[in-house]
């Protein structure tokens, strides 16, 4: 079977790790990634050489960025996508037989949308969910209805997608891919960590990373004069970690004032990108998390991590008993903080894990599909 994994993002491709090695372990597969969106921003990291220096090979690599992330920035990117990835189908159509795509991205939707004329199959993984503070709601039920394979991370979403696409044919419920890494990889130790990141997880830290609210770009302004404080008082007691957002409406606005207040105060820490190894090990070694990804619903729990969950970007998902939801209110966020501050671990269950191997579940209903 000849396989195009479609990736974006760090985010993505972290998730998709799993999945990758046993596809290129498998003769029965021929593998081919196209990386594009921030893979190819040298301001957020450049992170296609991550990719080759995890051993795979890049069939494509494809600049879909623009300047700026203006509204108009945005759109104008979901265009580009778009073209260039309709050159890379009518390239491909007949050498291809599957297009995988993982989660909700406008860039994934627009290389999938392209897809659609030259009916190459798409299997489809994390559908289902929603998240009402984020456009990409709209991206990944989008992306939903142009795929023929489903892979989702919980029943109820299985059943959310058979809704949408009025069949049950093609959608199996694995679980969350991501998970599958904590099989796979052996996470840093604190003086492990230090050597290859020189930050000291033996002081209590939070791992932080907030994305815009796409829905209602206009309150972000807002929410970093909030957040600013709130940091600002939590650097009393705890090191800050802040992982960058990614290229959505204002995310540029958001990581220079996170920079900034980096530079003014030594308990800030911003990072660009840990790879999967770094930042889940990281979250092995926090106290907990704080902010708006969706890492802290999905995969904080398996680490035995508290989440406070801010705003609405992620509201509608699913989320374990260790989420806190808070909107962005300096009261509300501090006192959750100092409650979670009380609680050690959570010791409860991740309603995301697989009951197995989520990538060998995938690999083996591959194998069986016929188109």
């Amino acid at each position: 079977m000849r396989v195009a994994i479609l990736t974006s993002s760090r985010a993505d491709y972290g998730i998709y790790l799993p999945l990758l090695r046993k596809l290129v372990a498998e003769d029965f597969f021929e593998m081919k990634i196209l990386a594009f969106g921030t893979h190819l921003s040298h301001f957020h990291g450049y992170t296609i050489d991550k990719i080759k220096a995890d051993g795979f090979d890049v069939e494509e690599g494809l600049e879909t960025l623009v300047l700026g992330d203006s509204e108009e920035a945005v759109s104008t990117a979901i265009g580009l996508s778009t073209l260039k990835f309709s050159a890379i189908w009518s390239k491909m159509k007949d050498n291809l037989d599957l297009i995988i795509a993982l989660g909700d991205r406008y860039e994934m939707f627009a290389a999938v949308s392209a897809s659609v004329p030259f009916n190459i199959p798409v299997a489809h993984i994390h559908g289902g969910e929603t998240t009402l503070g984020a456009i990409d709601n709209k991206f990944r039920h989008a992306i939903t209805l142009m795929s023929n394979l489903h892979f989702t991370s919980t029943k109820a979403y299985a059943e959310k997608v058979e809704s949408m696409v009025g069949d049950s044919q093609g959608i199996h419920c694995v679980g969350a891919l991501s998970l599958d890494n904590l099989r796979d990889i052996n996470l840093l130790t604190k003086v492990e960590f230090f050597e290859k990141f020189k930050i000291d997880l033996t002081l209590s830290s939070i791992l932080i990373t907030v994305h815009p609210e796409t829905v209602s770009a206009e309150k972000n302004i807002a929410h970093l004069v909030v957040l600013s404080k709130v940091f600002d008082y939590l650097t009393k007691d705890f090191q800050l970690i802040i992982t960058m957002p990614n290229a959505d409406t204002l995310g540029t606005v958001i990581r220079n004032r996170f920079a900034e207040l980096a530079s003014k105060n030594q308990r800030i820490l911003c990072v660009e990108n840990f790879g999967t190894l770094g930042y889940f090990s990281c979250m092995k070694h926090c106290s907990f998390l704080l902010g708006n990804t969706s890492s802290g619903i999905i995969e904080a729990a398996s680490f035995g991590k508290y989440v406070v969950n801010l705003g609405n970007r992620q509201k509608g998902r699913k989320s374990g008993e260790n989420v806190f939801n808070v909107p962005i209110v300096e009261k509300k966020i501090l006192e959750t903080v100092r409650r979670l501050a009380k609680l050690g671990d959570y010791q409860g269950e991740n309603i995301y894990q697989p009951s197995s191997s989520a990538a060998s579940e995938i690999i083996r209903i591959l194998k069986k599909v016929k188109f």
